[in-house]
């Protein structure tokens, strides 16, 4: 039996491109761990069973795709602590499917390589593959070609998903997107973003980047009145967050959003 935590992820930045002759628009984002996890237990068992989440699909195709890959029967029974809200922007379902993915494969005799995994991770979603590496990543093209890169970690986050609200499909937020023209000057604003990452050398620093292109939030303007010195929808949201320098500012920015959203307050994580 091993258990690993699973850890969300913010983008803290997300430049979106119009889409091309696939159907598919190009990213730039800014990946970033933090400590907002969920909990999964793997044992060996005589059949695959996924428990503690009854909505999952992406756990059970990773373990599929593990056994299918090394030529075993998917013989693994996972119970999974579920604490990362579903559809919120925050990579939950993906960063649960990345653990299985490595999970399973540590069991076998012979563990898959790494590019296999990355591989199989694409098969399942854009941004598992950044689940499967350490640390902060630029992703580019679909987001799953990663880039490491160094960013400061020294700040408190306040994350909120406001009550009642969950993410649309991801083709009706494109779609919106797409009708008002948002990708144009893409190269411009990706090239702009770059400049921005690569002048980063403090905290603070991350409120240049720029903001998110699919998704925003008035909850955003509340945290930056609170003192937060970035703070941005999450991927396709609605969760939002707001970075902190003082953890006593986060904290009475996050009790002050408790009656209309369900608040975590977390750090970055590795």
């Amino acid at each position: 039996m091993t258990t690993v935590e699973a850890f969300a992820k913010l983008n803290l930045a997300l430049v979106v491109g119009p889409p091309g002759a696939d159907g598919y628009h190009d990213l730039w984002t800014l990946f970033q761990r933090i400590s907002l996890s969920d909990t999964l237990t793997l044992e060996t068992a005589d059949q695959l069973t996924v428990d503690g989440f009854t909505d999952d699909t992406l756990i059970t195709r990773a373990l599929a795709a593990v056994a299918a890959e090394a030529g075993v029967a998917p013989a693994w029974r996972i119970t999974i602590d579920k604490r990362i809200p579903v559809a919120a922007g925050l990579g939950g379902g993906s960063a649960d499917a990345a653990a299985a993915l490595q999970l399973a494969s540590a069991t076998l005799p012979s563990p898959l390589p790494a590019q296999t995994l990355h591989r199989l991770a694409r098969t399942l979603g854009a941004d598992v593959p950044y689940f499967l590496q350490h640390g902060p990543c630029i992703g580019t093209g679909d987001g799953s070609e990663l880039r490491p890169v160094e960013l400061p970690q020294g700040y408190t986050v306040v994350l909120a998903l406001p009550h009642g609200e969950r993410k649309e499909s991801t083709g009706a937020v494109y779609r919106r997107f797409d009708e008002r023209n948002g990708g144009q000057g893409f190269a411009e604003r990706r090239a702009a973003a770059e400049e921005v990452l690569q002048a980063i050398r403090s905290p603070e620093d991350l409120a240049a980047l720029p903001p998110n292109d699919l998704a925003s939030s008035p909850l955003a303007a509340e945290l930056r009145s609170a003192g937060a010195f970035r703070a941005d929808a999450s991927g396709a949201g609605p969760a939002v967050y707001g970075l902190f320098l003082h953890p006593g500012e986060a904290a009475a920015a996050g009790e002050a959003l408790r009656e209309r959203a369900q608040v975590w307050i977390c750090e970055p994580a590795w």
